[in-house]
């Protein structure tokens, strides 16, 4: 069996198509401005990638959802409790959805679930190559998160069941008791 990637060849065994590149003019930010919670940036993957590290000691959050991934939708309110109950922490929410449907779905679907976490939606086709530049061993399903600060940085290809969950992984990643 070969091991392909791409996050709808994957769920759903059909190819993966995003709209085209874009990245709206938008400037990228290394630390995510929680003031802009109604605002979805579509980015291409070179503008994202800078937003998947910092030098910082802070805690960093990275997942990769989509409206359409049942667990991603069933573990976004457990990202969104972590958040409110650690606000020093950085959270980046990157959709796969499609661009076409921010305005009509996306932004009624995060206010709806009442997510006001930064939220920015990746249109890039290339996924199998910036599925790789992101962690090799990524299949590219979802949920995906990335938890790290300056020193370090795990992967989780899988989804978490509860704050308690989250929470021990987060302090398994920093060596926290």
């Amino acid at each position: 069996m070969t091991k392909q990637k791409g996050v709808l060849v994957l769920l759903f065994s059909l190819p993966i198509f995003f709209m085209g590149c874009k990245n709206k003019g938008n400037e990228v930010h290394s630390d995510i401005d929680r003031s802009r919670s109604d605002t979805v940036d579509v980015y291409d993957f070179n503008a994202l990638e800078p937003l998947l590290y910092t030098d910082a000691e802070k805690t960093h959050i990275v997942n990769f959802w989509a409206m359409w991934c049942a667990p991603c939708v069933k573990e976004l309110p457990i990202i969104e409790a972590y958040a409110k109950n650690n606000p020093d922490t950085e959270i980046l929410l990157v959709s796969l959805d499609f661009p076409a449907d921010i305005e009509s779905k996306l932004k009624p679907f995060l206010k709806k679930k009442g997510i006001t976490s930064h939220v920015v939606l990746l249109d890039d086709p290339d996924a199998n190559s910036w599925i790789d530049k992101i962690d090799p061993n990524w299949s590219g399903a979802l949920p995906f998160t990335i938890i790290h600060n300056g020193k370090s940085r795990t992967f989780h290809e899988r989804t978490f069941e509860s704050l308690e969950d989250l929470e021990n992984e987060i302090n398994l990643t920093f060596n926290k008791k």
